[in-house]
């Protein structure tokens, strides 16, 4: 049993470490981008949380560096579709970049709402990078209180 490879009769201990170094870096490749989550998404979708209450829905999509002028919301029935695009910030004056993970581009999330609401209510506002999306549950659907009399 070898411990060290010997290639052209000389041992080169230092190659097998080159070559675990690069398997390494190819499994932790933060270049990459990733594989869209859905029919419709792109690489780049912003994180989405959908909270019910009992009047409505409420979605919070986060939007960091998209102006309100990028964003296209649109219903239909029960699904929501957030559509955006983050521009590319601009380089700073002969600067290096090291490292850099924000994304960037069009990007499109297109959410089914588990019960139907009430479109022409749908209220949306951005402040400070979220993107919250209020969504009025349709009357027939909002729990009522019923009253019990005694005869």
């Amino acid at each position: 049993m070898d411990l060290i490879r010997w290639r052209n009769g000389v041992a080169e201990p230092f190659q097998e470490f080159e070559s675990l170094q690069e398997e390494i870096n190819r499994l932790f490749d933060l270049t990459r981008v990733p594989e869209p989550r859905g029919i419709f998404e792109s690489p780049f979708s912003p994180a989405v949380d959908i909270i019910e209450n009992p009047e409505s829905f409420e979605v919070l999509c986060d939007m960091p560096g998209v102006e309100i002028k990028d964003i296209e919301i649109s219903i239909a029935g029960s699904v929501l579709t957030v559509k955006g695009e983050r521009k590319p910030v601009p380089s700073k004056d002969g600067k290096r970049t090291y490292r850099e993970e924000t994304r960037e581009g069009r990007f499109q999330r297109t959410l089914q709402l588990p019960l139907p609401v009430d479109a022409g209510k749908v209220e949306a506002v951005l402040k400070e990078g979220v993107l919250r999306v209020t969504l009025p549950k349709t009357e027939e659907l909002k729990p009522r209180q019923i009253a019990v009399t005694a005869k």
